[in-house]
């Protein structure tokens, strides 16, 4: 869900997840696909469902990449 409406929660959306991924991702600057998901799932309730959508969002921002050698996301963005 991109375009909100006016029953949608600000905490339970797909661009509230991808700022938490991001951040998190900046940080790190690699973290693994499980634990990314773990913590999407603490951090937000319904961000298991969520989560799967934000990677696909911040993968077209062009702002992660995915390494299927370590299961690993990495942040690729600007500094």
């Amino acid at each position: 869900m991109l375009r909100p409406t006016k029953h949608s929660h600000p905490d339970r959306t797909v661009v509230n997840v991808s700022l938490l991924l991001l951040s998190r991702l900046r940080k790190r600057r690699i973290d693994g696909y499980s634990a990314l998901r773990a913590y999407a799932k603490k951090a937000v309730s319904g961000g298991d469902v969520l989560f799967l959508p934000a990677i696909n969002f911040l993968y077209l921002l062009g702002l992660i990449e995915y390494r299927p050698k370590t299961d690993a996301i990495e942040y690729v963005g600007p500094q």
